[in-house]
């Protein structure tokens, strides 16, 4: 983090995210900030707080790639919660709280299986030995090792008497997949956690238990016994061993520290929350939904299931088309916490020309790499890429504007004939130029009745 200026991450940025220049730029501050302030003084970096955003635009212009990107640079915590879920059940909705739980579930998986992964040739030496164990003949047996005619049990005890040479060969065979056919009777423990329906009118998270947890932890193992390959044997044995080897208190431990300074959580679709204050019917929902927010934006300690978190510096971005209401019709209180604002332009010709070719990943090339896989490969001229960017443009404009996202259904009408039909053509290579644009799209695009279903 240190190395990354706002300056370069707006380059990061600009290799995925065609233009919203400002936008780019509220954000690489907001996150520099947090380097910042990481430099700061304990006493004073405990009082500075996250400046949170509202980006302001229509659907398919960038929003939520912004905030998923800038996550993925720097590795942070990210969650993308829907605002208008929370409205969706009884009057004030679901607990707002879980937004925050579940940013720490997807914090703790991903530490665990890091941890798994950098222990994993440690497990894979244990399981081989217990392979191994678990391979060997008894005493007074003469078998061969690669043989396999006999029925070996998981719990067969390699015995003191049996050779070294004889183990070691037995490992060759291992490694060497000599032994890929040979089953072996293997105790597994039984993961699967009692069905319980619980029937209540809140969420499962705010019952401040988990009941899937205690359940198990009460419930006796079970261990059943598996006829299974050596291969598969291993990689269970793998897992296991790896799981064991794993230091779950401190991966929670530091989940939670890279939740509290370091997560994102994007609130997308908060203009669905925002209503006419004192208003009847769905505006009372939306206005208690506001008021339950504003704690956890404000800065907060929600009980999870891993320990208590505190999100007084989880940097929150909110998004929104806010085409029928307005940033001001968020509660003040809320509109106070979320200090910048950032609109997004909407995309015409220009930026879908940009879109289609320069990215890392860009739409043209996505799919070239697609048809690749077919032994084809598809080549699109210049005027082709304009006229599909023109007519998405126009499209957009015929119809409701979805940004960028019109560029996939027009490509997806543009080639399903060839992706349908790329496994049977005797062709190695094919051209898209604007003939072929115009004649798969000219009439859909001019009946603005079919363009409406079909684009």
């Amino acid at each position: 983090m240190q190395d990354l200026t706002p300056t370069d991450i707006v380059i990061q940025l600009d290799k995925y995210i065609i233009g919203q220049s400002q936008a780019k730029r509220s954000v690489a501050i907001a996150l520099r900030n947090r380097w910042r302030r990481q430099q700061v003084p304990p006493p004073l970096r405990d009082e500075i707080a996250p400046k949170n955003i509202i980006m302001i635009g229509p659907t398919g212009v960038g929003k939520t790639e912004i905030a998923r990107r800038l996550s993925s640079l720097t590795d942070s915590p990210f969650s993308k919660v829907e605002a208008s879920k929370f409205t969706e059940v009884g009057y004030v909705g679901r607990d707002v709280e879980s937004m925050v739980r579940d940013l720490v579930e997807l914090t703790v998986n991903q530490g665990k299986v890091r941890a798994q992964e950098a222990v994993l040739d440690k497990a894979l030496n244990i399981a081989e030995e217990r392979m191994l164990d678990i391979l060997l003949p008894p005493s007074g047996g003469h078998r061969d090792p690669a043989s396999g005619e006999a029925e070996t049990t998981a719990d067969a005890p390699s015995h003191r008497d049996t050779g070294r040479a004889t183990r070691e060969k037995l490992r060759l065979l291992l490694r060497d997949g000599k032994l890929d056919d040979r089953y072996v009777d293997l105790d597994v423990s039984d993961r699967s956690t009692p069905m319980v329906e619980i029937f209540s009118n809140v969420g499962m998270e705010e019952m401040g238990i988990n009941f899937k947890d205690m359940l198990g932890s009460m419930m006796p193992k079970n261990v059943k016994r598996r006829k299974v390959k050596v291969p598969e044997a291993m990689e269970i044995m793998t897992q296991e061993e790896a799981q064991n080897l794993v230091d779950m208190d401190r991966i929670v431990k530091d989940a939670i520290a890279r939740v509290e300074q370091s997560g994102i959580i994007f609130l997308d679709e908060i203009d669905k929350i925002a209503g006419d204050n004192g208003g009847s019917g769905p505006n009372i929902s939306r206005e208690g939904v506001q008021r339950d927010l504003l704690p956890i934006v404000e800065g907060s300690t929600v009980t999870t299931k891993y320990g208590p978190v505190k999100t007084d510096h989880i940097l929150f971005i909110a998004s929104g088309a806010f085409h029928v209401v307005k940033p001001s019709d968020l509660i003040p209180e809320l509109q106070g916490r979320f200090p910048i604002r950032v609109e997004l332009n909407s995309l015409g010709k220009a930026e879908f020309v940009r879109i289609l070719t320069e990215p890392e990943n860009a739409l043209v090339l996505q799919y070239q790499a697609l048809i690749q896989t077919e032994d084809l490969s598809v080549d699109f001229t210049e005027e082709a890429i304009e006229l599909i960017a023109a007519m998405a443009e126009e499209v957009n404009n015929m119809t409701e504007n979805i940004g960028a996202r019109r560029l996939h259904t027009l490509m997806e009408h543009l080639l399903e004939d060839i992706l349908f039909d790329a496994p049977d053509l005797t062709e190695t290579g094919l051209t898209i130029d604007a003939a072929y644009v115009n004649d798969k799209l000219k009439d859909i695009k001019n009946d603005e009745d079919l363009s409406r279903y079909i684009l």
